[in-house]
């Protein structure tokens, strides 16, 4: 299973990843693939729609790989087109998506904010909102959801 928090920048996606990977969560080795540390790690500072979409692309197949040799990679990335979001279904069925978003609160990172960020009103996202839900109410949901399944 691949397993997708993403968003705006600041709605706590890296926060809840690195809580996810510590193994409260019933994952298999879960890995934390970090959009800031891909781009990091690639040195990619391309933020045109295209270069983000690259960028999410790159993602999507390490998450794949890893899921094939055993973990259950966690993507904490902002995903914002719908393009990249169905091009990782495409590479696998095994995708649990969670949108967090955060309502009224400055969290420093506003001026990162994708602005063509295109809607996910998938029946299959879980829409938490980070600000009325602790890490802890947030890893709760998901577990449940990560049980459900399974």
């Amino acid at each position: 299973m691949i397993v997708v928090l993403f968003g705006q920048p600041g709605s706590g996606k890296s926060t809840i990843a690195d809580a996810l990977c510590d193994g409260i969560v019933p994952l298999r080795f879960p890995i934390n693939i970090d959009g800031d540390d891909l781009r990091r790690t690639f040195n990619d500072t391309d933020y045109s729609r295209s270069g983000r979409i690259n960028n999410l692309n790159r993602a999507s197949y390490i998450a794949t790989f890893m899921d094939s040799k055993g973990h259950d990679p966690v993507l904490s990335l902002v995903y914002p087109y719908k393009e990249a979001r169905d091009y990782l279904n495409s590479l696998n069925s095994d995708v649990l998506w969670v949108y967090l978003t955060y309502d009224g609160t400055q969290r420093g990172r506003e001026d990162f904010h994708v602005k063509d960020f295109e809607s996910c009103d998938d029946e299959n996202v879980i829409h938490i909102n980070t600000r009325e839900k602790s890490v802890h109410e947030t890893l709760e949901i998901i577990c449940q959801v990560i049980k459900d399944r399974y």
